[in-house]
C-alpha cells in the first residue's frame, strides 16, 4: 500500500525504501507503555467497584498502583479524575478494561483468518458472520465467540501486533 499511495506530490515517485523501512520499523513504537497506561486505568476502575467505594479514591489509586508495581515513569492512560464517565452510572461500571478485551478479541479474530494464509478468507467470514456477527446479543459474547474460533480468545496475537510477543 505504501508503496502504490505513499508517492512524492510533485514527482509521484515512491516513498524511498530506506524511509519506508524506518517507518514500517517505528510502528510499534512506544507500545509497551501504552498498555502499561491503559491496563493501570482498567485496574484502577476494575478496584473502585470492587466492593465499597473507597473514602480517598487518589489514596486508593495510589495504593493500586504500588501493589502492582505500576512504573513511575508511566501515569495511567486515565487517571481517577478524568475517570467521570465509569462513575456515571451502572452501564459502565468497571468497564474501561473492555477497551483491552475488545482490541485482544479483535486481534484473535483476524489471527483465524492469518491462519489460513488469506485475510479475506470466505470460510473464515463466513464462520464469523454465522456465530458472531448475525448473533448479536442473543447469547453470551464468549459463547459466540468459542463458537466462530472453537477456543476463547488468545492474548497472544494482541501481543504480537503491538510488538510485544516474545
Amino acid at each position: 500500500m505504501l508503496r502504490e499511495f505513499a508517492t512524492h506530490a510533485e514527482t509521484g515517485e515512491p516513498m524511498p525504501e530506506a524511509l519506508m523501512d524506518r517507518m514500517l520499523a517505528a510502528a510499534n513504537f512506544d507500545q509497551g507503555f501504552a498498555t502499561v497506561e491503559q491496563t493501570a486505568s482498567a485496574i484502577v476502575d476494575l478496584e473502585f467497584h470492587c466492593g465499597t467505594a473507597p473514602a480517598d479514591p487518589m489514596q486508593r489509586q495510589a495504593e493500586v498502583l504500588e501493589e502492582i508495581g505500576m512504573p513511575r515513569a508511566i501515569a495511567m492512560r486515565h487517571a481517577t479524575p478524568h475517570f467521570a464517565h465509569v462513575f456515571s452510572g451502572d452501564g459502565y461500571a468497571a468497564g474501561y478494561y473492555s477497551y483491552l478485551w475488545s482490541e485482544m478479541m479483535d486481534a484473535d479474530a483476524f489471527e483465524a483468518f492469518r491462519e489460513t494464509g488469506d485475510a479475506f478468507d470466505p470460510e473464515t467470514a463466513a464462520r464469523l458472520e454465522e456465530h458472531v456477527l448475525s448473533r448479536g446479543g442473543s447469547e453470551e459474547a464468549g459463547v459466540l465467540y468459542e463458537r466462530f474460533r472453537g477456543s476463547t480468545p488468545d492474548v497472544a496475537a494482541l501481543l504480537r501486533g503491538r510488538g510485544l510477543a516474545a
